[in-house]
């Protein structure tokens, strides 16, 4: 016969007074850099972005739920990696190579980009050839530490296997450019959108990608959003970066920035909420491509992109926004 405990069933229980404990004191996601000098030498080797014990979080991660890293494979041999993840992405920052998993076999090369679902084994990565530094070099971000928060592994497989190449990427942004040539915009870059997330437009389920281009001598003006932002320098010259801060004064400009300089092919990460601007003051284009969680927030309504034009626009016609999305 069961006998309940009660006794040993609140030993758990805590109460908190609500205007103290409503928005709890909890570490902060930190600005981080991460140097391509990391994936230019050495041995065939992961090198993960690992900075859980920044923020009191128990197992490895480079946001609460993205694990960011770089893979060196040097030319002719392979490494394989496995992550219990939903959603698995990877950027070829450097190479040509191939992808062997459960799902088949991707061939890839300089500026593509594919991403994985579930994935029950390892997924096995050889490096062909590699014009520089002896190897090839992949970005790769996936939302296992999602996974470890929820205490939960994946079952399903939300979306297919899906490449996107470099040629087709590009041509996508040049007509975006010159479609929107004669424009104010504040981007001019694509999203990466899969068939299999239809209502969210998102990279994956949980994931998100844009490849944004900064024309030679333009700013792109402050914005801000929930997620979190991994951002990949693709392809920049000197004197292109980013400033970013939790606010901006009445004028838009962002207050006590800290200044992110773009290194190609290193990684630097903006902080939820935060606003943040892109510089570049170089005369040739430069190229980013954040990975974020926001598949996720977006499915929550809670991505709320915002622009700081916009925001003082409302402001100056007392009104403070509440709600992130119009109603249809």
């Amino acid at each position: 016969m069961l006998v309940n405990d009660n006794s040993k069933l609140e030993n758990n229980a805590e109460i908190f007074d609500y205007e103290e404990a409503s928005n709890p004191t909890m570490k902060p996601m930190p600005v981080f850099v991460h140097p391509p000098e990391l994936h230019q030498n050495g041995l065939t080797r992961v090198i993960p972005f690992e900075i859980n014990e920044a923020l009191g979080i128990d197992g490895k991660c480079t946001s609460p739920n993205l694990m960011a890293s770089f893979i060196r494979i040097c030319v002719g041999e392979y490494i394989d990696t496995k992550a219990t993840a939903t959603s698995q992405a990877f950027y070829v920052i450097r190479g040509k190579g191939k992808t062997i998993s459960e799902h088949g076999e991707i061939e890839w090369n300089t500026g593509d980009l594919f991403v994985l679902p579930l994935t029950n084994g390892f997924i096995n990565h050889l490096c062909l050839e590699a014009k520089e530094y002896g190897g090839a070099a992949l970005y790769w971000v996936h939302d296992e530490p999602l996974m470890n928060y929820l205490g939960v592994s994946p079952c399903v497989a939300k979306f297919k296997p899906t490449l996107y190449t470099r040629e087709r990427m590009l041509a996508a942004v040049e007509e975006i450019t010159e479609t929107n040539r004669n424009e104010d915009c504040n981007r001019l870059g694509i999203l990466l959108g899969n068939k299999d997330c239809q209502q969210t437009k998102t990279l994956t389920h949980v994931m998100w990608s844009l490849l944004n281009s900064i024309p030679p001598n333009t700013i792109q003006k402050p914005h801000r959003h929930n997620s979190v932002a991994l951002d990949l320098a693709v392809s920049t010259e000197s004197n292109v970066y980013t400033l970013m801060g939790r606010d901006i004064d009445s004028e838009g400009n962002i207050i006590e920035p800290i200044r992110c300089d773009w290194i190609s092919g290193g990684v630097f990460t903006t902080p939820p909420g935060w606003w943040h601007s892109h510089h570049n003051e170089s005369d040739k284009i430069a190229w980013v491509l954040p990975i974020q969680d926001a598949g996720l927030f977006t499915h929550q309504r809670t991505l709320d992109i915002r622009f700081a034009e916009d925001e003082i626009k409302l402001y100056n016609n007392k009104r403070i926004r509440g709600a992130s999305l119009k109603q249809e």
